[in-house]
């Protein structure tokens, strides 16, 4: 079978969203550690292929060989349009550039079950996805059609363990020892690296020391209130620290200029990209924020982060994998401000 080369060709399938391939990350390293010659590709929706640029092999450095750009959102829109169909075929004759040997989808919806579907694949190629939905995830049964390989994984399951549960079924490895952290998510050279970029000429208005805030997040429930982000500002302010409060929208913009004209020196940044929110948090004092992408990039590349929890369960995604992460609050049972303030000086003290 093509899991028994040494150097099989892989394709992994997690198109979005931004948290989800983040968590995803570990299984690149996994693979690497026992299969350093294996072509390791990667399926991603248009607007996440920043996430992955970093990991690209290069010399002297081997990641991700390929990343394959997924437009779905963007052609949904356009379906009409002549334009959208040479995309799509466009992305169709690249993804069947290389015959598979491993396929691993780990998201379990529809949509990425189709990737695998348009993908080549050798005679005996392993396709290997969920077999069922875990607790607070979205998941589509009519996916695992799409795979000859189904993994069962624990109804409760953190993100980075299911996707590297899936992984190790796939290549008939041993599963996961939940104790056994994931090595990486990004190359520790890259990460130092990102500690002396310059941010844009845009966002000269960081000023160091200065801790970010993400108190944005597409669902209601999930948001710390307005008063609380006041409050830990407020303290966090007057002990010499800028606060920052970014936005992804217009009406998260306006929320932001609403808590930060309330506490001394708080600004609100201009719209950044994926890739200047690398080097800006990197290099922050400290990230505090709801349970959102950006807060867990900050989680992933290691940085002093403060990830509060209001409705959603702190198992399915928390930081575990180091002691500069702290994780308040679960599902209906927000942090109080004294929890996170205390957190947070625990954390710019170490």
């Amino acid at each position: 079978m093509g899991t028994e080369s040494t150097s099989p060709k892989i394709l992994l399938v997690k198109l979005s969203s931004l948290g989800d391939v983040l968590h995803n990350l570990p299984i690149v390293w996994d693979l690497r550690a026992r299969l350093p010659n294996a072509q390791i590709d990667w399926v991603v929706e248009e607007a996440y292929v920043g996430l992955l640029t970093p990991l690209l092999t290069r010399e002297g450095f081997w990641g991700v060989d390929r990343i394959i750009p997924f437009g779905l959102r963007r052609w949904k829109k356009n379906l009409f349009r002549l334009q959208t169909w040479k995309e799509f075929f466009a992305f169709k004759k690249d993804l069947q550039a290389v015959s598979y040997d491993v396929i691993i989808e780990t998201q379990g919806l529809l949509k990425s079950a189709l990737v695998c579907a348009l993908a080549h694949k050798s005679s005996d190629a392993v396709v290997s996805g969920l077999a069922n939905a875990t607790e607070f995830s979205g998941y589509e049964p009519l996916a695992r059609t799409f795979y000859n390989q189904c993994v069962q994984v624990p109804k409760q399951c953190h993100a980075v363990d299911r996707s590297r549960w899936v992984m190790r079924s796939a290549l008939d490895w041993s599963l996961l020892d939940r104790q056994e952290n994931p090595t990486h998510f990004y190359p520790e050279t890259y990460i130092a690296e990102l500690g002396s970029s310059a941010v844009s000429r845009e966002l000269k208005i960081l000023k160091k020391p200065y801790i970010l805030c993400f108190h944005s997040t597409a669902r209601e429930a999930k948001k710390w209130s307005n008063a609380h982000w006041i409050s830990l500002g407020k303290s966090l302010s007057s002990k010499g620290y800028q606060i920052v409060f970014p936005w992804g929208n217009s009406s998260e913009k306006k929320n932001s200029a609403h808590i930060a004209g309330q506490i001394d020196g708080a600004i609100v940044p201009d719209a950044f990209s994926i890739q200047e929110a690398f080097s800006i948090i990197a290099g922050a004092e400290l990230t505090v924020g709801v349970d959102t992408g950006l807060t867990h990039l900050a989680a992933v590349l290691g940085k002093p982060t403060v990830e509060i929890y209001c409705d959603s369960p702190r198992w399915k995604t928390e930081g575990y994998w180091s002691n500069r992460i702290v994780n308040l609050g679960d599902i209906q049972a927000p942090p109080t401000v004294d929890e996170v303030l205390g957190a947070s000086l625990r954390l710019l003290a170490q």
